[in-house]
């Protein structure tokens, strides 16, 4: 109920603050657990990915600092399904907890790029989210947020179609096919950027 509510008032706010179009939330599957891969290029990313997904609870790998500055914040983001990692650590027990998500049934929203970058700018792909989909073999939904990331200033919201990644999942999990998905997730978001610019 809570999700609901604050989910409810942030979509409010973002109509009223935010100037944003979204595309292709017909590629967003009915059911099942599923990953949500997003570009990451400032702190609303999260907001502006997963409100227009009204059919599921997105749930976000977040940086364990943000649970420990503030107790009453770090309550908020848990309640809205937010779980802490321990960047650059192997923190086992996080992935094991996003594997619990994905396999369950919900939605897992992770940044690939692992960190914010300028607008012009695309960061390699880290491992965390390649591991964690060849883990759990569930669709990875990929979308890129473009524009600028401002109130009253248009951003752009892109659903591509999920992944096809059945022939990585075969192989299991290892170095091999967690480079060669990262890969494929990079060159995703460089397909969606050069399409969406070129609708413009």
């Amino acid at each position: 109920m809570f999700y609901k509510v604050v989910r409810a008032l942030c979509a409010v706010f973002l109509r009223l603050a935010f100037r944003f179009r979204v595309v292709g939330l017909e590629n967003v599957p009915d059911g099942g657990g599923f990953i949500l891969a997003a570009n990451h290029r400032s702190n609303w990313d999260p907001v502006l990915a997963g409100i227009p997904v009204k059919r599921h609870k997105v749930c976000y790998m977040a940086k364990a600092e943000l649970f420990q500055k503030n107790a009453l914040f770090a309550r908020i983001i848990t309640a809205l399904g937010a779980f802490p990692i321990e960047r650059g650590k192997g923190d086992t027990g996080a992935i094991d907890w996003a594997d619990r998500i994905i396999t369950g049934g919900g939605v897992l929203g992770m940044f690939p790029e692992g960190t914010r970058h300028q607008p012009e700018m695309m960061q390699e792909v880290e491992s965390g989210t390649a591991i964690i989909a060849l883990r759990a073999r569930v669709p990875l939904l990929p979308v890129y947020i473009d524009g600028k990331i401002r109130p009253f200033h248009i951003t752009h919201i892109y659903y591509g179609k999920p992944m096809e990644l059945d022939d990585l999942y075969a192989q299991g999990v290892n170095n091999d096919t967690a480079h060669q998905l990262c890969q494929r997730i990079h060159d995703v978001f460089y397909a969606m950027r050069d399409e969406v610019h070129a609708s413009k």
